[in-house]
Order: structure tokens, then sequence, then C-alpha cells
């Protein structure tokens, strides 16, 4: 009996690889071979012409991120620029479109409000739309004489011509800071300039992200909303909880996995941003625009260093595995509070009442 269970145990096994064979394959050589091939670019001086394994391409070790990431030079301080850019657009961005999506889903839930398919569909809609024409249409809008600094000029602000005003918010004006933070780089980047925050030109990518993502994660969000049970709901109500209570309480705590996904989803495409940058400002005005993904693909096929290329994006995948380390950990499940375990037990009596009843 036991040798028929070990034989049926080995069939299942040998069918199931044979089921998932294909995809298996299909990955191998559309993702593995390539990561495996650009590590191997990332180590070596090939210029992009011939096959990377070519005899005349040389193995240089760690030279090409060590030229990024200490080298001196041009290499290092566009790397630094590119992740002071990119640095304070997840910053600002991932916390405010986790806020918006949040919000709109609490909105788009309740049951009071008219037209929950209409506004669920608005607020989704940006987010299906191509993110090229999305950035077209920022660069009409935010242009020096667009309909924004119309807007702003109704209340007496001048507005800045966005997209071609390389100042960093956070510099209030200044054009210079004290020796104490000039003096001092990192990655060939003063502490002055990853002090002032983004530039106005960046700023305007940053509202074009929350407006182009909020509406996804919004869908997110309100997918949980719905799942979660009224009953805890209830017994915090009855247990004299207010509104903010009853959300930060009992409502966050449950919608913890779905936090996770979206801040997740949020760091790795913020981290990854290009097109925007491709299509709208090409990394000007003054570089403060710049990211690392752009600058992989410029020192790739616009430069032909197609080694530092591959291993800018090496880093840049080392930062987004460390960024959502961290936040796993930051949203770790915590220990349960008295008052919200006695609002469970509750609404758990509540609803074994309820089922004895009928």
């Amino acid at each position: 009996m036991a040798n028929a269970r070990t034989r049926l145990r080995r069939g299942e096994g040998l069918a199931g690889w044979l089921f998932t064979a294909p995809v298996i394959v299909i990955l191998g050589l559309f993702l593995l071979v390539p990561v495996l091939m650009a590590a191997w670019v990332s180590l070596s001086d090939w210029t992009g012409r011939g096959s990377p394994f070519a005899a005349g391409v040389n193995f240089i070790g760690v030279d090409n991120y060590r030229e990024i990431l200490g080298g001196g030079g041009l290499a290092e301080r566009d790397f630094g620029i590119s992740l002071k850019n990119n640095f304070w657009y997840v910053i600002l961005v991932v916390p405010l479109q986790t806020i918006v999506a949040l919000g709109l889903a609490l909105l788009v839930n309740k049951r009071v409000l008219r037209g929950r398919g209409f506004f669920r569909t608005a607020f989704y809609f940006p987010s299906v739309t191509s993110s090229v024409a999305i950035t077209v249409l920022w660069l009409f809008l935010f242009s020096g004489s667009g309909a924004v600094n119309a807007v702003l000029s109704w209340v007496g602000i001048n507005g800045p011509d966005w997209f071609n005003d390389p100042a960093g918010i956070f510099h209030f004006g200044a054009t210079s800071g004290p020796s104490a933070l000039t003096s001092g780089t990192v990655l060939g980047v003063s502490w002055w300039d990853w002090l002032g925050g983004p530039s106005v030109a960046m700023t305007a990518f940053v509202i074009l992200a929350v407006f182009t993502t909020g509406g996804t994660f919004m869908l997110l969000f309100l997918a949980a909303l719905q799942n979660l049970s009224g009953e805890v709901q209830e017994a915090a109500e009855m247990d004299g909880a207010n509104a903010a209570q009853r959300f930060f309480r009992v409502t966050l705590p449950q919608l913890r996995p779905t936090l996770f996904t979206v801040i997740t989803l949020g760091l790795i495409g913020c981290w990854q941003v290009f097109d925007q940058i491709y299509t709208g400002t090409q990394g000007q005005p003054g570089k403060t625009t710049l990211t690392p993904a752009y600058l992989s693909y410029t020192s790739a096929f616009d430069s032909n260093e197609w080694g530092r290329g591959a291993a800018i994006a090496f880093i840049l995948f080392a930062i987004i595995i460390v960024f959502t380390l961290v936040q796993r950990w930051v949203l770790a499940e915590r220990k349960v509070s008295r008052r919200r375990m006695r609002w469970i037990e509750d609404a758990r009596d509540a609803s074994a009442r309820i089922g004895g009843t009928r």
C-alpha cells in the first residue's frame, strides 16, 4: 500500500513538472537568460557591437560599479543627481498616491454616494490612458502660458515655467547654501542639493504620477474594503469608538495586506520611472528630472557604455529590494491591542448569536 502511494505521488510530481515545463522554459529564455546576460555585461567592457560573449570583450570585474559609486567623475555625479531626483520622487509620490487612493476608495465605498459607478470609472480612467498621451497633456497644461499658470494668476500667483525651472522647491529661492552643506558631497552631489528637494520640473511629474496611479490603487483598496466584515465595526461603535478610532484601529489594520501591495507596487513603479521622463523632459532642465532608469538608457544607447548602463540597472534593482524589505518590516503584524481584541470577540459572539437564532 505504501509503495502504491509513493508511486502515485511520484506520478503527480512528474505530471506537475510536465504541465509547468512550458512556462519554465519561456521564463528561462525571456527572463532568466537576459538577466544573466545583463549581469555579464555589467562586469565587462562591451560597447554594444557584436556579441557580448565575443573574444574581444574583456571581463573588468566591478569597475563599472566602482566608476558609478566612487569614481569621482561625471559618471558618479550623474548617478548621484539621478538618485537624488528619484529619491525625492519616491518620497513624495508613494505616500501621496497611497493616501489619495485610500481616500477615493473610502469615498466610493460609501453607500449613500449616488453614481458610485460613474465616480469609479472617472477616477480610474487616467490609469488606463497612455502615459505618453498624459505626459504630452501635462506639458501643455504646465507650460509657462498653460492652463495651470492661468488658474494660479486668478489668485494672484505668478506660476513658474514648470518644466523649464530647475530650482529645488525646498531652496525657497536661495541660489547658494551655507558652507556646511555645500562642502560635503555624496555621490558627487552636495548636501545642499540633496536637501533642496525635487526641482519645480520634477514636482510637476510628481503631480502627474499621483494623478495617473491613484485610480488603480483605489480599486485595490475598494476591493479590500468591500471584503471587510461590518461586525467588528459595529462592535467598536457599540464600545464607544468614534469614526477616527474605528478607521485607525479597526479598518486600517485589516487593510495591512492591501497597503503592503499598494506601497510595494508604488515603490517599484516610482524607482523605474522612465517613459514620462523620456517623453517629457529627457532629464532637463539641468538634469533635475534625470532618473536612474533614464540614465541607464542613455548610458547604453546614447553613449555606448553598455556595461555602465547595466550596472546602473542592477544597482536600481538592489535599491528596490532594500526599500521593499524596509516597508515590509514597517507593515509587519504587530501585537493586537486588548480593546481591538475585545471588539473582535464581541463581533464573533454577536455573529454566533445571530446564527443561533436562525
